[in-house]
């Protein structure tokens, strides 16, 4: 079945910002009324260690039980909900979806910003607490955003829900974001009643996947929640100030990450491609890293909330909670771990289908070469500079390098404040690019001792340029993108792999004008299909790729702009090369969709 939907290859901008100023004005929003076979009770006391109530919501089934329990806690509100925002035109939605341009999204006028919904939950006869956490909503004391305290909290509300005279002793947790941020941490402190959790789309590097991706200050979406935090809250809220004034990474930041290698119950973890700004990096990163022996990694590039509520995810989330939190056999344990979903474009979802691991085992890496001429081409296999004719045959190994001889002491340069540079590579064959990728560059500056390098990767299809979704709702985004500062270039070989060179960001090494260095740049994950004929488009620029208009552009996301005058390009060697991952279409483990999809 094919289900039709916007036609990315013919979006404009304007186009984008019509649909934008449509959703902003009525957000494409559906709440339904709360059940009646369904008992909530509001504000709830539940002490902590030192004496601290936190509050929470507790929605139950009817009788007496016990009933597996669902636990989310964040700083959004338990109470702002759509039930207290009724209007005589009906229930109004969240701010947050007018602002972050949401696609269509069902849920009860009990559900909480990017938590599970009671209405459904208690539906499948679960018990759902939705608690504020410390200095937040109605809960008591300070808040301590992002800091071991909320992993003792999260710990002393599990232990609470698995020992209530409703529960059957087994808690699992789901949520959205922030939301999954307070599942990693609590987690991390081993519950006895946790059972299982399901973090969707949340980073686990404060530093690098929030604050300071490849050490270049975040200043839009930083900005904008830190101030919206500082209104909710009855205490001083404050990531902005510590994010500038704290440009290495140091133990204030070490002491906001958590240890997933302690997390070992089971986990449901979605891994997202559409949200590259904020949660992509640390999802995969916890799925790798978590000490679990039951781990399921959920990959989309679709709407956030939108999926997060769909019946396919909600049926994956349903069969993974029966399993370790009901206490039934759905067969979930015989599942490969890994659902990979592979796009077209936007809307096309061109395969579905289940792996063993990530990135999927029939990965190959393939090298292309950035050409004078503005090519990428890869030696091994090209034949025309604008084409990919095959696939290496060590899927592996780089097939060519470049020498002074066979390209030359080429040199390119581009305006730091305004330009870039591109390069080109067109699919002869169909060919899907599956995993992180990694940029090798060396660069030159001719003025300033520092560089904000940005790398981004497109598709373009007939001369158009085919757009993905994006953070914050924005749908013309890139296949992914990289970023790095300069004078963060230093690498730790032992933390680094395939497609993720791993920055220590301790300490800035300030370039010198007309002194070349060597930057390896990781591009986040993606699974994007490439038919025959489509070109990839590798850019290289000092500045974000988007502006921050609320219709036009990636609002609000922005990054530091570091650096002045020019910065150049050496094409000789060793070279500027882009290694892309390639899964071998022959090397499947689970069968794929026999039609494409439109959403």
């Amino acid at each position: 079945m094919i289900r039709r939907g916007a036609d990315p290859t013919t979006d404009t901008r304007w186009s984008r910002a019509r649909t934008a100023l449509r959703r902003i004005l009525r957000p494409p929003i559906t709440i339904t009324d709360p059940p009646a076979g369904a008992l909530a009770q509001w504000d709830v006391p539940v002490p902590m260690r030192d004496g601290v109530h936190l509050r929470a919501n507790v929605f139950r089934p009817l009788g007496d039980g016990p009933f597996p329990v669902l636990l989310c806690a964040h700083p959004y509100g338990k109470d702002d909900i759509p039930l207290h925002h009724r209007t005589r035109r009906g229930y109004r939605p969240s701010l947050q979806y007018r602002l972050m341009r949401s696609a269509p999204v069902t849920h009860s006028a009990w559900t909480s910003w990017e938590a599970p919904d009671p209405a459904h939950w208690v539906g499948r006869g679960y018990v759902v607490v939705n608690a504020d956490l410390r200095g937040w909503g109605t809960s008591e004391g300070e808040p301590t955003a992002l800091s071991a305290q909320e992993g003792l909290d999260v710990h002393d509300l599990v232990q609470w829900a698995g020992t209530q005279p409703w529960s059957n002793g087994r808690v699992g947790m789901s949520g959205v974001s922030y939301l999954a941020l307070s599942q990693w941490a609590g987690a991390a402190t081993r519950p006895s009643h946790l059972a299982a959790i399901c973090p969707w789309e949340g980073f686990t590097d404060c530093y690098r996947d929030f604050a300071r991706p490849g050490g270049i200050l975040e200043t839009g979406f930083l900005t904008v929640w830190g101030t919206a935090m500082r209104r909710r809250s009855r205490g001083r809220v404050d990531l902005l100030g510590p994010a500038r004034r704290r440009p290495e990474f140091d133990q204030w930041w070490a002491d906001r990450d958590r240890d997933l290698a302690r997390i070992d119950v089971p986990a449901l973890i979605c891994g997202s491609f559409s949200d590259h700004n904020l949660h992509t990096a640390g999802s995969f990163e916890g799925f790798r890293r978590i000490g679990s022996a039951h781990r399921w990694l959920y990959t989309h590039r679709g709407p956030k909330w939108a999926t997060y509520y769909s019946p396919e995810a909600l049926a994956a989330q349903a069969r993974f909670f029966d399993h370790f939190v009901k206490g039934q056999d759905t067969g979930i344990a015989d599942q490969l771990p890994v659902r990979l979903e592979i796009r077209d474009d936007r809307t096309t979802i061109t395969r579905v289908g289940d792996h063993a691991d990530w990135p999927p085992p029939g990965i190959g890496w393939r090298t292309l070469h950035c050409r004078p001429d503005g090519t990428l081409t890869d030696p091994g296999t090209d034949t025309d500079p604008g084409a990919d004719t095959g696939t290496d045959t060590d899927p592996g190994a780089d097939t060519g390098t470049d020498t002074e001889s066979d390209i030359g002491p080429t040199t390119v340069g581009f305006a730091a404040r305004r330009g870039r540079i591109s390069f080109t590579h067109r699919f002869a064959a169909d060919t899907d690019v599956v995993g992180p990728m990694e940029l090798s560059l060396t660069l030159s500056v001719d003025a300033g001792d520092d560089l904000s390098v940005f790398a981004g990767v497109r598709k373009f299809r007939d001369g158009r340029e085919i757009t993905f979704e994006g953070s914050y709702g924005f749908q013309g985004d890139l296949v992914t993108h990289g970023l790095l500062l300069a004078g963060h270039r230093a690498l730790d070989p032992s933390r680094s792999r395939d497609g993720v060179p791993w920055h220590p960001h301790t300490a800035r090494e300030p370039l010198v004008a007309g002194r070349p260095v060597r930057l390896r740049i990781g591009l986040l994950p993606s699974a994007t299909h490439f038919r025959a004929g489509d070109e990839l488009r590798l850019d290289v620029q000092a500045h974000w790729f988007h502006g921050r208009n609320p219709l036009l552009g990636q609002f609000p996301a922005g990054y530091r702009r570091v650096g002045r005058g020019t910065a150049t390009l050496h094409l000789g060697a060793p070279g500027c090369d882009l290694r892309i991952p390639v899964l071998d279409r022959d090397d499947q483990e689970a069968p794929f969709l026999a039609q494409v999809t439109r959403q």
